[in-house]
C-alpha cells in the first residue's frame, strides 16, 4: 500500500509539471489547451486529496461548491465552465515555477562563523528574509529559521522578525503568490502604482517592527542572533527581476506572472548544470519534480478548491443581478472590505478563498485599488492569523504556539490596518475616486 502510494504521489507530481508546461505553452501558442492544464492540475489534486491532512476546508469548499453549481443549473444560470477548472492556472504556475528557484538560489554551504548579535544582526536578518523571500517566497524563511532553531528554540524576536519579514512580501512583490491573486482577479491594476505604494508599506512595517522591538525590553534586541543571508545569495533574486522589468519594458502584453513562471524554469535549467554536472542536474530535476512538487499539495488544492468556490458563488451573484452595495468604490468602501478580509482570516477563512469569492462581482470597480486591497488583507493577515500557511509552518516546523505569534502579532497587524487605511485613502485620491 505504501509503495502505490508513493508511485502515485510520483504520478501527481508528473502530472503537476505538465499542467505548469502546458499552461506556458497556451498562453504563447494555443490559448484554447489552458483547459487541459486544468485537467492535469485537478487530477494531481485528486491523487494527492488521501494524503492531505487537513481536509476539511476543501471538502467544505468542495461540497458548497456542488451546491452552488446545482443552484446556478436549476435557475438556468451561466456557468463558465472552463474558468471553474482555470481561473487560478496562472496563480499556480507561479507557485511551481517559483519552486525550481530553491534548486539554485539556496546557498551550497554554511559557513562556521560565530553569527553578529545585537541590533545590526536583526536588521540584516530582517532584510535577507525580506527581499529572499521576494521571489522564492516560504523557502527563504525556513532557510533562516532552520539556521536559528539548530542553536535555540526560536526566541519571540526571531518568531516577529521570521513571520513580519515574510508576510510584508506580499504588498508589493510580483513575485509573490498573493500579487498573482491580485492580477487574477484584478488584471487592470496599474502595476508601477501597486509596488510603490506596497514598497512604502513594506519599510513602515519594517520600521514598525523594529521600534516595537528595541523598546520592548522583554524581546533582548542586545541579545538577538540572526542568519543574514550574504549579497550573493541575493544575485538571483535579483537577475530574476531584472529579466522580468526588462522583458515586460519592450514586451508590456505578456502577463507578469508568466514572464516570472517562464524565466524561473529556464533559469534553473541554466544555471543548475553550473553549479552541478549535467548528470546531477537532470537527478535533481527529477528528484523535485517527481517528490517535491507534491509536497506542494496543501496549496494547490487550497487554490483550485477556492478558483472553483469562487466561481460558482459569483455565478449566482452575477444570476440574481444583484447591484454592487455601493455607488462608488472609494477608500472607505475598500477599507472595509480589508477589515471584512481580516476578520474572516482571523476565523480561518483564506484570503485566496475571500478573494475567488468576490473578484468576479467586484469586476467592475477600480482594479488597482481593488487589488491593494487584495494585497494589504494578505500580507496583514497571513503574518498574525493561526490558520495562514506561515504560522502553521513555524508551529509545526518549530514547536511553537499559535497563541503566542497570535498575540506578538496582533497589535501590529491593528497598526497596519490603519496604516492601510490612511494609504488606502491617499490612493483613492490619486486615482480620483
Amino acid at each position: 500500500m505504501k509503495n502505490k502510494m508513493l508511485f502515485l504521489s510520483k504520478i501527481s507530481g508528473i502530472l503537476i509539471f505538465l499542467s505548469f508546461i502546458t499552461t506556458l505553452y497556451s498562453y504563447f501558442f494555443q490559448a484554447n489547451i489552458l483547459i487541459i492544464s486544468g485537467i492535469l492540475a485537478w487530477m494531481a489534486f485528486f491523487i494527492l486529496f488521501p494524503t492531505l491532512k487537513n481536509k476539511r476546508i476543501i471538502i467544505i469548499l468542495l461540497s458548497l461548491s456542488i451546491l452552488a453549481f446545482f443552484i446556478c443549473y436549476i435557475n438556468s444560470y451561466q456557468i463558465n465552465l472552463i474558468k471553474v477548472f482555470t481561473v487560478n492556472q496562472y496563480l499556480l504556475t507561479l507557485l511551481i515555477g517559483v519552486g525550481f528557484l530553491r534548486l539554485i538560489a539556496i546557498p551550497r554551504k554554511d559557513k562556521n562563523i560565530d553569527l553578529p548579535k545585537g541590533k545590526q544582526s536583526f536588521i540584516k536578518t530582517y532584510l535577507s528574509v525580506h527581499l529572499f523571500g521576494s521571489v522564492i517566497n516560504i523557502s527563504s524563511l525556513i532557510l533562516v529559521a532552520d539556521k536559528m532553531y539548530k542553536k535555540a528554540p526560536l526566541t519571540n524576536a526571531q518568531i516577529v522578525l521570521l513571520t513580519r519579514a515574510f508576510a510584508s512580501d506580499a504588498y508589493w512583490s510580483p513575485f509573490f503568490v498573493a500579487f498573482a491573486a491580485a492580477i487574477t482577479y484584478a488584471p487592470k491594476l496599474e502595476t508601477s502604482t501597486i509596488v510603490l505604494n506596497g514598497i512604502v508599506l513594506a519599510v513602515l512595517t519594517f520600521l514598525i517592527t523594529y521600534y516595537d522591538v528595541i523598546k520592548n525590553k522583554e524581546f533582548n534586541i542586545k541579545e538577538f542572533y540572526g542568519y543574514p543571508l550574504s549579497l550573493d545569495s541575493l544575485f538571483l533574486p535579483i537577475l530574476l527581476a531584472l529579466l522580468v522589468l526588462i522583458t515586460n519594458h519592450f514586451y508590456p502584453e505578456i502577463k507578469v506572472i508568466i514572464l516570472i513562471s517562464l524565466f524561473s524554469i529556464l533559469m534553473t535549467i541554466v544555471i543548475l548544470p553550473m553549479k552541478k554536472s549535467i548528470l546531477e542536474s537532470l537527478k535533481i530535476l527529477k528528484f523535485h519534480i517527481t517528490d517535491e512538487l507534491p509536497n506542494m499539495k496543501s496549496e494547490i488544492s487550497l487554490f483550485l478548491v477556492a478558483g472553483m468556490f469562487g466561481i460558482s458563488i459569483s455565478s449566482i451573484l452575477i444570476g440574481l443581478n444583484l447591484s454592487l452595495p455601493f455607488e462608488v468604490f472609494d477608500w472607505q468602501i475598500a477599507s472595509i472590505l480589508l477589515l471584512i478580509f481580516v476578520f474572516l482570516a482571523f476565523i480561518g477563512i483564506h484570503p485566496i478563498i475571500t478573494i475567488a469569492i468576490i473578484g468576479d462581482f467586484l469586476s467592475g470597480v477600480n482594479h488597482t485599488l481593488l487589488a491593494m486591497t487584495f494585497l494589504m488583507a494578505w500580507s496583514t493577515t497571513v503574518s498574525t492569523s493561526p490558520f495562514s500557511g506561515l504560522n502553521l509552518t513555524i508551529v509545526s516546523r518549530y514547536n511553537c504556539s499559535a497563541k503566542e505569534i497570535f498575540k506578538l502579532n496582533i497589535v501590529y497587524a491593528i497598526k497596519m490596518y490603519f496604516i492601510c487605511t490612511f494609504c488606502l485613502f491617499l490612493l483613492s485620491k490619486y486615482l480620483h475616486m
